[in-house]
């Protein structure tokens, strides 16, 4: 046997044609269980690893996926790609990794230059990428695969992995309505993102399931970065009553008004409660640890790469959100 096992030794081991070993790597169908086991045994066995470039030029595939994202939060984007890379490496697909400008009016010309160049076989559109109208009208002329992270728009078309943003937010609010906080300001993100405006939506859908009015100067404009979260912490405890709780639209944002506080002596969370969202690595690194709405982002990167890659996965993937109660929020000050 050489050095480096060939297919066609796996599949003399395994006592299958080749082709079958081609099916099982690639993840087909039409395979049987037990046929699929002992293949899987012999390449585990052997340590087979299949050349990228015969898989290419033995079909019209590439095996390479690329992940498209344009977010300030260095926690999310890292969360994004470790998930959605260790759906592809599982399946034996190469994830690219492609930084864009969301903004760019070259964007989707840029887009369709990769898509040509690397012969990509599908893209994965994390947020605010999702909610790009002319980028989308262009995957689908083309007829390429693509999911997206998070939709906010056309949420029933196409594959999509999601959680449910307004019932998450809703739900932090009601927890700081639930400890007595009456007057509850809101940090909102970068408005190309549709989960801002949702998670907007949740805030006041809490206030006034709970009879409390909308007050629109306790809501804050930020661009989901440390620094943002800071300057509208600074505006908003500027006011007189100042609030005595804050919900940040993201945990970066969550942890500048943290700092914000500190530099004041405002007591957290004795005199000012704060919450964020997505529970992110930074808000256990935070003192107090943070109060968050956990938002599985490596999850829903991994059902996305998955739900492209696994056709029978289906066309649209739900996962569940939790509350993280930390110290960050206490009863409201009498």
């Amino acid at each position: 046997m050489s050095s480096r096992p060939t297919i066609k030794e796996v599949s003399k081991i395994a006592g299958v044609s080749f082709k079958t070993v081609s099916r099982v790597l690639n993840n087909e169908k039409h395979v049987s269980e037990e046929t699929r086991r002992r293949v899987e045994e012999v390449v585990a066995r052997l340590n087979f690893r299949p050349s990228h470039a015969a898989r290419t030029l033995a079909g019209r595939r590439s095996f390479q996926v690329a992940l498209l994202y344009d977010n300030p939060s260095p926690y999310y984007v890292y969360h994004v790609q470790t998930g959605a890379q260790q759906r592809c490496s599982e399946l034996g697909y190469r994830l690219l990794l492609q930084p864009v400008d969301s903004q760019s009016p070259d964007l989707v010309s840029n887009v369709m230059a990769l898509i040509d160049e690397a012969h990509l076989d599908g893209v994965i559109l994390s947020p605010p990428v999702t909610e790009i109208p002319a980028l989308l009208d262009e995957l689908d002329r083309r007829g390429l695969p693509y999911v997206r992270i998070a939709p906010g728009a056309r949420k029933e078309a196409g594959m999509a992995a999601t959680i449910d943003d307004v019932a998450a937010a809703r739900e932090v609010t009601e927890h700081l309505i639930g400890l007595g906080h009456r007057a509850i300001g809101f940090i909102r993100g970068l408005d190309s993102h549709v989960s801002t405006w949702e998670r907007l939506q949740g805030y006041r859908e809490a206030l006034a399931a709970h009879g409390i009015a909308f007050d629109e100067d306790l809501v804050v404009a930020g661009e989901n970065s440390f620094t943002s979260g800071g300057e509208a912490a600074r505006k908003l405890l500027e006011r007189r009553p100042r609030p005595t709780a804050i919900f940040a639209g993201n945990d970066d944002m969550a942890a500048g008004v943290l700092a914000a506080a500190h530099e004041s002596d405002i007591d957290v969370p004795g005199q000012l409660s704060i919450a964020g969202f997505d529970d992110s690595d930074l808000a256990k690194a935070v003192w107090p640890p943070l109060t968050t709405m956990r938002q599985p982002v490596r999850e829903l990167a991994y059902a996305a790469a998955d739900l492209m890659l696994s056709p029978e996965t289906g066309q649209q993937v739900t996962l569940e959100h939790k509350l993280m109660v930390r110290a960050t929020t206490g009863p409201a000050p009498r």
